[in-house]
């Protein structure tokens, strides 16, 4: 009997994943993750990582006849998701810290933890797929068949060997009510329990207040300025922004202008007509190819996503000589932003993805 080790939020996604994999017939131990020191401190009742999810996760365990652990990443968590989060903003860029978690969390330190304790697969609630295509010999992921839930954005970074050993048992769904119900069925705890939505260590999604608690520091105050370089009037520290923001300047235009540049060097926050958001190319690194052997060289057809809410949007990609990814829409994309993530799609199959990093 394959062992796998079900990584449990407290949520009722990861609550049935564990449920279908008890009835499929393998040996599964329930873990949840520790990422947080202070947990009472840093999270809200939206998030997913309070004292309350992880008695939930053991109740859920308790039923199924699991074992359960918890194990303490707070240091590598910290490390890998935290500190990543905050570098970004300081640097002027846009993170997505669900996908440094994934990459580097449950996919890496899990996955090993995985590996010490004999289990052949790691177990999570995202909604996506995998299948192994016989005709490239490669490992696919796939959009789950849920498209409003479908989570395949930020799990870009998956490798083959990764995906050798994962399930995602809620990518076969087409409704999150199906799995609702299945927990209901199953009189799980956290049957109705209300789905996670906040970033889980920023409390009431005040990012910059919780980067100025943490890091300590004041972030000084600088100049807006316009596309030419004339002074708008101050910002109130670089941080405090977002590419495509339009509200919260405190200063008064004859047309709405939108944050369309930060430049951290100079301490500068360009505001721009809408108009000036539209990018038709971008320039990306630390890709990672899932469908492709090799990178490409000449142009590939795709449909690319530049945000994890964003629609796909028809483009070419290829690889320059030094590694960089090249895509280039079809047409203009609205406040792409360095730091987040593009991911690049062949139907329903995600070709691979990578960090942006300028246009």
């Amino acid at each position: 009997m394959d062992k796998a080790l079900i990584a449990m939020s407290g949520g009722v996604d990861s609550s049935v994943a564990a449920a279908l994999m008890k009835k499929a017939g393998y040996d599964c131990i329930g873990v949840t993750m520790k990422l947080h020191g202070e947990s009472a401190e840093v999270c809200s009742e939206r998030s997913c990582c309070t004292e309350k999810d992880a008695e939930d996760a053991r109740g859920v365990c308790f039923k199924l006849g699991m074992k359960y652990y918890v194990f303490n990443f707070t240091g590598d968590f910290e490390k890998e998701v935290i500190n990543r989060f905050v570098s970004a903003y300081e640097t002027g860029c846009t993170p997505n810290p669900c996908i440094d978690c994934n990459r580097y969390m449950k996919f890496d330190r899990l996955f090993r933890r995985g590996e010490e304790l004999g289990c052949k697969y790691i177990v999570t609630g995202h909604y996506a797929r995998v299948e192994f295509d016989e005709k490239s010999g490669r490992w696919l992921l796939k959009k789950s068949l849920n498209a409003q839930k479908d989570q395949s954005y930020v799990l870009y970074s998956l490798t083959q060997e990764q995906l050798a050993h994962v399930k995602f048992p809620l990518g076969e769904f087409t409704d999150k009510e199906q799995v609702r119900a299945l927990a209901q069925e199953l009189d799980l705890v956290n049957a109705d329990k209300k789905d996670s939505q906040d970033i889980c260590f920023v409390p009431d999604g005040d990012y910059v207040g919780f980067i100025r608690k943490y890091t300590g520091k004041e972030y000084p105050e600088g100049d807006f300025i316009g596309i030419n370089g004339e002074i708008l009037g101050r910002h109130k520290g670089i941080i405090c922004y977002t590419i495509g923001q339009r509200k919260g300047f405190g200063l008064s235009f004859p047309q709405p202008m939108y944050v369309s540049a930060k430049n951290p060097a100079e301490n500068t926050v360009t505001l721009a007509p809408e108009s000036e958001l539209y990018k038709t190319e971008l320039r990306a690194r630390d890709f990672n190819w899932i469908s492709l052997a090799e990178p490409p060289k000449a142009p590939v057809r795709v449909s690319a996503r530049t945000r994890y809410h964003a629609k796909e949007a028809e483009a070419s990609v290829w690889t320059e000589e030094d590694g960089t990814v090249v895509v280039r829409f079809d047409e203009p994309q609205r406040a792409i932003a360095s730091g987040q993530a593009v991911v690049l799609y062949d139907g329903d199959v995600v070709v691979g993805g990578g960090t942006i990093v300028g246009f």
